[in-house]
């Protein structure tokens, strides 16, 4: 199978195709003709040798896919051959052809495009358990959401009006009428004003209950500053810049949560649990269009590099879908 494997660090130059076995799949697992992979900002960590994969033959980026299942290893049942799904995995996507466990598998949303089905895993799963089981957000509470026009943003403003929360993003110029479309009542150009303030004129001086970062660096310190009493602050990304500093007279004074989150280290089980409950939980609201997987820009695999220089260079608003023929 054709597939990208890292076989040196540094710039998309080194995002080659190579000729690969395909994957046997193991007790439990499928095997899937990936056609749809989409990017995340963890790719470019780990063309760039920050973030690498786990232990492996081959080093193949890629952390979600869609797809249809062309075999069974013993005792998969859940699903038949024929059948499109999409999931999470801990790397492969980047490939014609990948293995993951039944229950890491999704049906795709019977009016969701195959291709445009790639959008959902990564970004929603982690949206989903940052503002559900990390941050425990309920109804007719605030967030605020950084990064809002990005995958996991999309996603996030989404379900946290489906929740009933209040949202509020920080984005920059030429993305924040897409935030507002989403449903965040206010979207913050972070390059023209001072999210702290803002947040502050919007929640009367009270800050808001939860806080999903994207960026880290110095919006630590903000955030501190624009979380309320008892608020919760999940940090899923890093994307920022800055040397993050952390006041503990206010996280003492506030009774603050801080909680550091990601998909990839966890136990196959831990990802088995969060994939079944967003299927029972959430799944059902694209059927239903409640969900909308906003999609920027389709590349070819073969223009892999092209497309991780959109992301590098902060032109997306949404995912980067990419098609495996």
């Amino acid at each position: 199978m054709k597939a990208v494997v890292l076989e040196e660090y540094g710039s998309i130059e080194v995002l080659q195709l190579r000729e690969i076995p395909t994957p046997e799949p193991a007790k439990k697992e499928l095997l899937i003709k990936v056609q749809a992979t989409a990017l995340n900002r963890a790719d470019i960590l780990q063309r760039k040798g920050f973030y690498p994969g786990p232990p492996a033959e081959y080093e193949i980026p890629g952390l979600e896919f869609s797809g249809t299942v062309i075999a069974n290893g013993d005792g998969a049942t859940l699903y038949k051959e024929g059948d499109t799904v999409m999931g999470i995995v801990a790397g492969g996507a980047y490939a014609e052809f990948l293995t993951v466990h039944e229950r890491q598998a999704m049906a795709v949303p019977k009016n969701i495009p195959i291709q445009e089905a790639a959008g959902i895993p990564e970004a929603w799963l982690t949206a989903y358990d940052a503002l559900v089981h990390r941050g425990n957000l309920q109804a007719g509470q605030t967030c605020l959401i950084h990064a809002g026009a990005s995958g996991v943003g999309t996603a996030a403003i989404q379900i946290a009006k489906i929740l009933g929360a209040r949202v509020a993003t920080t984005t920059s110029t030429k993305k924040t009428s897409i935030c507002k479309e989403l449903g965040a009542e206010v979207a913050i150009d972070y390059t023209k004003k001072d999210y702290v303030k803002e947040i502050s004129q919007w929640t009367n001086s009270n800050g808001v209950n939860v806080i999903i970062d994207l960026v880290g660096g110095e919006y630590l310190t903000r955030n501190l500053q624009a979380i309320a009493a008892k608020g919760t602050i999940v940090q899923v990304g890093l994307m920022g810049v800055g040397k993050p500093e952390i006041d503990l007279g206010i996280l003492l004074q506030k009774r603050l949560k801080l909680i550091g989150t990601v998909l990839r280290s966890r136990s196959q089980q831990e990802k088995i649990d969060l994939t079944e409950k967003f299927s029972k939980e959430m799944l059902p609201k694209f059927t239903d269009c409640d969900f909308e997987v906003y999609v920027d820009t389709t590349y070819s695999l073969s223009n892999i590099g092209e497309a991780h220089m959109r992301m590098e260079q902060n032109l997306n608003i949404g995912k980067i879908i990419i098609e495996i023929p």
